[in-house]
């Protein structure tokens, strides 16, 4: 065990905020990677159901390890953070009872991405951070890099104008030609799997850039190759798209059923009235085309803003960093970056995209989200 870790804050020194992460597979190791390696966090013990699983992480990181949360939360009494790793069907049906039970202790939590695969669950996550004033953010890390902060300052500064369009893609490079049947736990027999996993990191994304949703309208489709495998993924999704803000929308998701061309397996385009920028590939470059005759632009040739970043694995220490960051730094609860509200609004469009999907198309208006209370 090391010694506590201090920073540096305006000029004021401050202790390091002390996590436990829970869930030690796959996800969770990697956010247990990124809180040792943050200045702002001091990694104080894992937890995992699975002793192997926690020993190991444990010895690796030089950390203490536990095999319940309420054994962590009672073992290391100055635990300010639980970051919730752990996965189970569709993702997310382990996240709801760590997270409530940190909750209920007083501990900020940091939740995996779907923020839960069941919507009443996630409402109730979220309602409960609120009741117990404790900061609950989800690992929304998509939109945490170098072309989207660029892309921001686009919108921030008035380059982007009023917004018109939104396009958005996102979808693993595959086809029939590599496709093969995962029967695993998680996702064998889910239907939704896909949609509920995933689609959470494009809406957050253009909710990020858009703001709030108003109207959704989703087909959905699996093609040939897994029906004939008896796979009951609806793995293509086409989500219309209306904005609180007039801007139209349109989101197109595929898990390995095809591979996409302009922009690579993650692109998102936003056109407005005074330019369009287009994100390639997540963290590496942001496009911008200014309007014809835009004065702040006296040529009308692109502007490409490369990151010089090629690892999409980068945005998870980036993203956390801007969580601890947050925490450390005192923030309103209600301007968390990547909170659970926000996780909640993309998983009412998720909701609302399976409705509609399910009654042939039809438009679906989302169900509200908390109300904001400038606290």
């Amino acid at each position: 065990m090391g010694e506590t870790k201090l920073h540096l804050l305006e000029g004021k020194i401050k202790m390091a905020l002390k996590v436990g992460v829970v869930g030690m597979s796959g996800i969770g190791n990697n956010h247990a990677n990124c809180h040792a390696n943050d200045d702002l966090a001091e990694l104080v013990a894992v937890c995992d159901i699975v002793k192997e699983r926690a020993d190991s992480a444990a010895e690796r990181l030089g950390v203490k390890a536990y095999y319940k949360l309420a054994d962590m939360i009672d073992g290391e009494p100055d635990l300010d953070i639980v970051d919730v790793g752990t996965g189970g069907y569709e993702n997310g049906s382990w996240h709801y009872e760590p997270t409530m039970e940190a909750l209920d202790n007083g501990k900020h939590v940091l939740v995996e991405k779907p923020i839960s695969n069941d919507i009443g669950q996630a409402r109730e996550m979220v309602a409960k951070a609120t009741e117990e004033d404790l900061y609950l953010g989800c690992n929304l890390n998509h939109y945490f890099t170098p072309p989207a902060d660029q892309a921001k300052k686009y919108i921030d500064e008035g380059h982007i104008g009023e917004q018109v369009y939104c396009l958005h893609k996102m979808g693993f490079a595959g086809g029939e030609f590599n496709y093969s049947y995962a029967k695993a736990p998680r996702s064998d027999g889910f239907p939704y799997f896909h949609v509920k996993a995933f689609l959470s990191h494009p809406f957050s994304v253009m909710r990020h850039f858009c703001g709030d949703i108003t109207h959704v309208q989703a087909f959905m489709e699996r093609p040939h190759f897994r029906r004939g495998a008896g796979d009951l993924m609806v793995s293509i999704n086409g989500i219309h798209l209306r904005f609180e803000n007039g801007c139209i929308g349109y989101l197109l998701s595929q898990r390995g059923d095809a591979t996409f061309g302009l922009g690579g397996w993650w692109s998102v385009e936003l056109a407005g009235t005074r330019g369009t920028f287009c994100i390639e590939n997540c963290i590496e470059k942001v496009t911008y085309w200014p309007s014809p005759g835009a004065p702040d632009f006296p040529s009308d040739e692109p502007i490409v803003t490369e990151s010089g970043i090629s690892d999409f694995g980068q945005t998870f220490p980036l993203r956390i960093h801007a969580f601890l960051e947050d925490i450390t730094n005192g923030v309103p609860k209600e301007q968390l970056r990547a909170s659970g509200r926000d996780a909640l609004a993309a998983l009412e469009y998720t909701w609302a995209a399976m409705e509609s999907y399910e009654q042939g198309g039809i438009l679906v208006r989302p169900h509200p989200l908390p109300p904001l209370k400038g606290l």
